[in-house]
């Protein structure tokens, strides 16, 4: 998943994935500390509330907007230059959504992919398509990191799935979300042990990471 704006404080934050899963598809409006500070306040009085500092944190002027590939390339440099880079969205979540995915070595494009799902659609469903693309991408027996900007996604294949698995792909609290994607991505990077999924955070400022943005958003462009 990727980061989310308080709307209160304007500081990014990502939502708890122990939170994500017991309530999937859910977006908070307020981080943590807003949402605890507001709570606090209208049980005591405004005098109760705690004075919090955000810690600025370098965004990406991407952000919301429908950059080119073209122009991610020429905007951004930073973050890692070899790896796997995986996005997905849907706008509005549900709503129709694309998804991306580009295999760079050393700074140079590999391979890339990306899609289109024009019906309703959710976030999470094009993250797993996303990743599930980029392992593709890479040659059976190539080492390689997959980075995704879902936390969500990277500790479903990483941590839960196993565990769903062994109950017969069923959760503690209820059925699998999406398990039509997760079940057989998860077998997937199981069975390609020199794949490793790893969480890159979003939008600030990674050259490939706004890049698979980019390529997951080009369905709303008419160019790529």
């Amino acid at each position: 998943m990727s980061d989310l704006t308080c709307t209160q404080c304007g500081d990014t934050f990502t939502l708890a994935p122990s939170v994500a899963e017991r309530f999937p598809g859910w977006t908070p409006s307020k981080c943590r500390s807003c949402h605890e500070t507001g709570n606090s306040s209208s049980r005591n009085g405004p005098t109760a509330a705690k004075k919090t500092t955000s810690k600025p944190r370098k965004r990406s002027k991407s952000s919301g907007q429908l950059m080119t590939t073209a122009e991610v390339l020429e905007q951004f440099h930073d973050g890692p230059q070899t790896g796997v880079f995986t996005d997905g969205s849907s706008v509005p979540n549900p709503g129709p959504g694309g998804w991306g995915a580009v295999y760079v070595v050393e700074g140079q494009i590999i391979g890339e992919s990306y899609g289109h799902e024009p019906t309703e659609t959710t976030n999470n469903r094009m993250e797993l398509m996303a990743l599930d693309a980029g392992c593709d991408l890479v040659p059976t027996g190539t080492a390689a990191t997959i980075y995704s900007d879902s936390n969500l996604v990277v500790r479903t294949i990483n941590e839960w799935a196993a565990g769903w698995k062994r109950r017969g792909w069923k959760r503690k609290t209820g059925p699998v979300e999406n398990l039509d994607l997760v079940k057989p991505l998860y077998e997937k990077v199981r069975s390609r042990p020199e794949l490793k999924v790893e969480w890159i955070r979003a939008h600030d400022g990674s050259r490939w990471n706004e890049y698979a943005d980019s390529l997951a958003t080009a369905w709303q462009r008419s160019e790529v």
